[in-house]
């Protein structure tokens, strides 16, 4: 079954939903970075966010970056996607092993770690948005709900999951729904009780729900869906991207990579291809440095 998301509303127009497959493209992501189980959890319930929030924009140009920045031994997380549905991420430490949870789950809480969360929304504005807030807990769903209700005063409910056995990926997807003003203290009962209700996100994918299923879990079965979007992985990075980093090295640190080494060799984080500059092609890259 095909990757994608969804944006939804309840019936009585008080609360907005978003929910997401991503299996195929947490998978692809985790193969090319060739990461363990907890690695794959923390850089799938990541991506899984980015793919969300990203169904808020409306223009390919348009971006939106997360940052988990955690001093557990996973390192720093980024992940971003474009208004087009094109998905991302990376993890600093993709070979990261724990010992699992006295439950038996993986423990993303302690390879994530206690810092910060950074969302950055670019917009074609002068200055993109940057909204940050506290790890409170290290899993992720939890640490998102809190930075909605902290950085950007919106009560949330966000669930983020991801099945995994070995390298393969089982299941993985979520969901995020929002309270709108004026919603009264019914609503928000009646939904605390149903998102109480829903389970493991990544059984109920296993099991076959699709993110139209989340929705109607979460928001009623008479909620709508507004808006289906593809997503995928796709990268950044071209030669010419990695050319223009080279030249910002600056002639004395580009002319010591042709001494010392005759080339350069430069691997995108994301990605995980590898492009290489030979020597004349670094001789011209000197002779164009102003």
């Amino acid at each position: 079954m095909r990757d994608y998301t969804v944006r939804a509303i309840s019936a009585d127009g008080f609360v907005r939903g978003f929910a997401a497959k991503t299996t195929g493209l947490v998978q692809d992501m985790c193969n090319r970075q060739k990461t363990w189980p907890v690695a794959s959890a923390a850089l799938g319930r990541t991506v899984t966010m980015a793919a969300m929030m990203g169904l808020n924009l409306k223009e390919e140009k348009h971006r939106i970056t997360i940052r988990v920045s955690g001093d557990g031994p996973l390192g720093q997380i980024i992940a971003d996607a474009d208004g087009q549905g094109n998905v991302r991420g990376t993890v600093d430490h993709p070979q990261t092993d724990i010992p699992r949870r006295a439950d038996g789950k993986l423990d993303v809480g302690t390879a994530v770690g206690k810092g910060s969360i950074y969302i950055i929304k670019d917009l074609g504005l002068r200055e993109p948005y940057t909204g940050t807030s506290p790890i409170v807990s290290g899993e992720l769903g939890d640490d998102f709900t809190y930075y909605f209700s902290v950085s950007e005063q919106t009560p949330s409910s966000v669930g983020l999951g991801v099945l995994v056995k070995g390298e393969e990926i089982l299941a993985a997807g979520g969901y995020m729904v929002q309270v709108m003003p004026g919603a009264s203290d019914e609503v928000i009962d009646r939904l605390e009780q149903r998102i109480a209700g829903i389970g493991s996100i990544s059984e109920r994918i296993q099991e076959g729900a699709t993110p139209e299923d989340l929705m109607y879990l979460v928001l009623g079965d008479d909620a709508e869906i507004l808006e289906s979007r593809p997503v995928r992985f796709r990268c950044r990075c071209s030669r010419e991207r990695i050319e223009a980093m080279l030249r910002s090295l600056g002639k004395d640190e580009v002319e010591s990579l042709l001494n010392e080494q005759g080339k350069a060799e430069v691997v995108c984080h994301f990605c995980g291809e590898t492009r290489t500059f030979g020597e004349d092609e670094l001789k011209r890259i000197i002779e164009e440095i102003i």
